[in-house]
């Protein structure tokens, strides 16, 4: 496996300027650094480029993340939305085949955070989502990109919430890059057991996130992280592991996902990075066999 962390972990704001959490992640000892694709569309042919030769150089691979908007929703019962979200994504996979990104995940399916004052339909926004997914894996294949489908809690998702739905979407997407994303902090609030809910996502499994119920890295937390070690193993899973922590208040960060007290606990920039290169050694522990 390898192992990587998502930007966001010390940011107050989505998108931004990447290119320093390049020789940060990879100081950390980290593989992997996941971004953001919120402001790709935004950086220019020179910031790309740095990006690029930026993770070469100091040997990270690079993963994409993303919750589209509501005005992205490939789900949606409006032909302007979904025209919208396909022109977004051909934008956005040019600029991810640059910096040599094959794995973007989220909530791709559908838009997040959900608004619920809407009325909710969730059987006709599945025969949608799974129409307009195929368009875009069609899409995303040309640049030999891979979607996750990530499975969301309640709050934040209703279309995916369990990895047994989350299996039979990708069989019904029938792509063969459109694969399942797990993360243990979504897991914790709807599945019976983290272990068979691994299990059950078996070869679908195409990209894992890491965090505490709290928010916080693993390894600060009540996850039964041995218990997901195994199961990992048992299913021969291979692939990234990026742990994807928030512990910030403030900016818009803060605000979608909720965190309405400094679950850092007033850490530096220091011991924010302390705490991340524990987290891994922990994780790194864990998973590969060690209790």
């Amino acid at each position: 496996m390898k192992y990587g962390i998502y930007y966001a972990y010390w940011e107050r704001q989505w998108g931004g300027e990447y290119l320093p959490y390049v020789e940060r992640v990879a100081g950390l000892g980290f593989d992997i650094l996941e971004i953001s694709c919120a402001s790709l569309l935004e950086m220019s042919e020179r910031q790309i480029d740095d990006l690029r030769h930026a993770k070469d150089n100091h040997g990270i691979t690079l993963t994409g993340g993303y919750g589209p908007k509501a005005s992205e929703n490939i789900a949606s019962d409006n032909p302007a939305v979904v025209d919208n979200a396909l022109r977004f994504w051909n934008k956005t996979f040019k600029i991810l085949e640059r910096l040599d990104i094959s794995m973007v995940g989220g909530g791709l399916y559908s838009y997040w955070p959900v608004d619920y004052s809407n009325t909710i339909d969730k059987e006709a926004d599945l025969v949608r989502s799974i129409h307009g997914v195929k368009k875009m894996a069609a899409m995303a294949a040309d640049y030999g990109i891979t979607l996750g489908m990530e499975v969301l809690n309640r709050f934040e998702g209703y279309l995916l919430n369990t990895a047994a739905e989350g299996v039979e979407f990708i069989k019904a997407v029938d792509s063969p890059n459109v694969k399942l994303m797990l993360d243990t902090f979504h897991m914790n609030i709807e599945e019976d057991s983290l272990g068979d809910a691994i299990r059950t996502a078996g070869k679908y499994l195409g990209h894992f996130h890491t965090g505490e119920c709290n928010r916080r890295v693993p390894g600060k937390g009540r996850i039964p992280w041995q218990e997901i070690g195994c199961a990992l193993r048992d299913i021969g899973y291979n692939d990234a592991v990026v742990m994807e922590p928030f512990v910030l208040m403030g900016g818009q960060v803060g605000s979608d996902i909720k965190v309405w007290r400094d679950l850092s606990e007033g850490a530096s920039s220091e011991q924010l990075d302390m705490n991340a290169k524990e987290a891994l050694e922990f994780t790194k522990h864990v998973f590969e066999g060690g209790f």
